[in-house]
C-alpha cells in the first residue's frame, strides 16, 4: 500500500499508448477514444451539525460512443480529478472488452464515509444526486453510476429516491442506478458480482496448460497459493468463491491493519470472524504476523490478487514481488512503470479492465431487469423445470429404474435468477478472456495480456465510431 503518488490517468494513457501501436487505426480517432468526454467538478454546501461542509464531487463521462454512460461513484477522502478520469475510461475499456453496451464513466465525492452519521451520509448523497440531476449526468439512457469503493446498495437506493423525486411517474427510471439492494428493484448476485468474475477470469486463465507450462504451474485452480490484498467486498468475495469452489489455498492476506502469513492455508470465513471481533487480521491464531501491511505483497506464490486501491505495486516493491500471476482485482493497482519491471521477471499480469469486470457485467444484468421490469426466470423457471420431469419419467419408464429424490431435484431445477446471473457472468468471462488470450496469439509482438486486452477494447470501441460515420 505505497504512498508514492504516481498519476493514475497518466498510467493509463501510457498503457493505451502502447497498445494504440498495434491497431493501426487513424490518429484522430484514437485521439477520440482516449479523451474524456465531458468531466463535472461539482462543490456544494451540506450542513453537518451546527457547521456547513463544502464538499468536493466529480463526475467524469469518458466516451459517449454508446449510451447511456456507467460507472460505480467512491466516497473516499483519495478522490481528486486525475484518479476520476482515469477510473472513467477504465470502464470504458472494460465495457467493451466484455461487450457491454455502455460508455464508461466514473464518480467520486470526497469524504471519509467513517466521519459521517448515516442521516449526514444521506443527505450528501441525495445533495451529490441532485447536483447531477440539474447537469443531466444521470438517467437510465444517459448515464447509470453503480457502487464503488465506500459506497453499498444502501447509498444507490438513496441515489434511486431522488431520482424518482425529481421524475415522477418516468416508466423506466429504477434503470438510473445499478447495485440497488434486491427489496429496491436491485439483482441477487451483485454484491459477490466483481469477486466472482475475478475467481471466473483467474481460472480460465489457469485452464491452459500450455500456458501454465510455460510459468512452470499446472494448470487449474486446485491447489493454487494465493495472497490476497484487501477484504473488501471484492477481496473478501474472490478469496472466498476461489477457496470454496476452486479449491485454491490462501497463504497470506494484507489489510489497511497489517498482514499476515500462513502457509498451510487461511479460511477465509474465520479470519473475517476474527476481525470482526476483534477489529484486525492480526494475530489470527496459526498465522504469522508480518512487519508491514506490504509485506504479504511480496510473499511467495502461485496468484497475487490486490483487491484495494490504485498504485499499490510500483517501481519501489515490484523487484521484490514473487508471485507467477498477478491478478487485479482492484483497479490500477500495478503502475505502468512497476509493469514493465514484472513483465520482465514472466509475471503474468492479468488486467484490471478485464478481470474486475464482473461487477459492471451483473450491472448490466440489473440495468435489463429494471427496463424490462421483471426478474430473470418468472417466465421460464417453472417451464423447464416441467420439461426436464417429463423427461425423466421417460427415461424411468424406458429403463424401469427409479431415480433417486436427491439427484432428481438437481436434474429437473430450473433456473432461478442467481443461477441465471451467474451464469451469465461465467459465460461472458470465459469469451472475454478467450478473445484476449486470441489477440495476444495472433500478433506476436503483443507480449502481454494488457495490451491484449486494449486491442481488443480499441477494436470493438472504433467499429462503433466508425458505424456512426463520424470518422469516414
Amino acid at each position: 500500500m505505497s504512498t508514492k503518488h504516481v498519476s493514475f490517468f497518466a498510467s493509463v494513457e501510457k498503457n493505451f499508448d502502447k497498445a494504440a501501436a498495434h491497431t493501426g487505426l487513424p490518429k484522430g480517432l484514437l485521439e477520440q477514444i482516449k479523451l474524456c468526454n465531458a468531466v463535472y467538478q461539482m462543490r456544494f454546501p451540506v450542513k453537518v451539525g451546527r457547521e456547513y461542509h463544502v464538499i468536493e464531487a466529480y463526475r467524469v463521462q469518458h466516451s459517449h460512443h454508446r449510451l447511456p454512460t456507467k460507472g460505480g461513484i467512491r466516497f473516499s477522502l483519495g478522490v481528486n480529478q486525475d484518479e476520476v478520469m482515469a477510473l472513467a475510461a477504465l470502464m470504458t475499456y472494460k465495457c467493451a472488452i466484455v461487450d457491454v453496451p455502455f460508455g464508461g464513466a466514473k464518480g467520486g465525492v470526497k469524504i471519509n464515509p467513517k466521519n459521517y452519521t448515516t442521516p449526514q451520509l444521506q443527505k450528501i448523497t441525495r445533495r451529490y444526486t441532485t447536483e447531477l440531476i440539474r447537469k443531466n449526468f444521470i438517467g437510465p439512457g444517459i448515464d447509470v453510476p453503480a457502487p464503488d469503493y465506500g459506497t453499498g446498495g444502501r447509498e444507490m437506493a438513496w441515489i434511486l429516491d431522488t431520482y424518482l423525486t425529481f421524475h415522477h411517474g418516468e416508466i423506466d427510471a429504477v434503470g438510473c442506478v445499478t447495485g440497488k439492494p434486491v427489496s429496491q428493484n436491485g439483482i441477487q448476485g451483485r454484491t459477490e458480482a466483481t469477486g466472482r468474475g475475478v475467481y471466473y477470469g483467474l481460472r480460465e486463465l489457469v485452464s491452459f496448460k500450455d500456458d501454465m507450462k510455460a510459468i512452470g504451474l499446472e494448470e487449474g485452480m486446485e491447489g493454487k497459493t494465493m495472497v490476497i490484498q484487501g477484504l473488501g467486498n471484492v477481496g473478501y468475495h474472490t478469496a472466498k468463491i476461489s477457496q470454496h469452489e476452486g479449491g485454491a489455498k490462501i497463504i497470506g492476506v494484507a489489510e489497511y491493519e497489517g498482514s499476515i502469513s500462513k502457509p498451510s492455508g487461511i479460511d477465509i470465513d474465520a479470519l473475517m470472524k476474527h476481525r470482526k471481533e476483534t477489529g484486525s487480521i492480526l494475530n489470527f491464531p496459526g498465522a504469522e504476523n508480518l512487519p508491514t501491511r506490504e509485506a504479504a505483497l511480496e510473499l511467495e506464490c502461485d496468484i497475487l490478487v490486490p483487491a484495494a486501491l490504485e498504485n499499490q505495486i510500483t517501481v519501489e516493491n515490484a523487484p521484490r514481488i514473487k508471485a507467477k500471476i498477478i491478478g487485479e482485482a482492484a483497479n490500477g493497482p500495478i503502475t505502468a512503470d512497476a509493469e514493465e519491471i514484472l513483465l520482465k521477471k514472466g509475471i503474468v499480469i492479468v488486467p484490471d479492465m478485464y478481470l474486475n469486470a464482473g461487477g459492471v457485467t451483473v450491472s448490466y444484468f440489473e440495468w435489463l431487469k429494471n427496463l424490462s421490469h421483471m426478474r430473470f426466470g418468472r417466465m421460464e423457471k417453472r417451464f423447464n423445470h416441467n420439461t426436464y420431469e417429463n423427461i425423466i419419467a421417460t427415461v424411468e419408464r424406458l429403463t424401469g429404474k427409479r431415480i433417486g429424490k436427491k439427484e432428481r431435484s438437481v436434474i429437473t431445477k430450473g433456473g432461478d435468477e442467481i443461477d441465471l446471473v451467474n451464469s451469465g457472468l461465467e459465460e461472458t468471462m470465459i469469451t472475454a478472456y478467450r478473445q484476449i488470450r486470441d489477440t495476444a496469439k495472433r500478433n506476436k509482438k503483443i507480449t502481454d495480456l494488457r495490451t491484449a486486452a486494449f486491442v481488443c477494447a480499441l477494436n470493438k470501441i472504433s467499429s462503433d465510431y466508425l458505424a456512426l460515420g463520424i470518422f469516414p
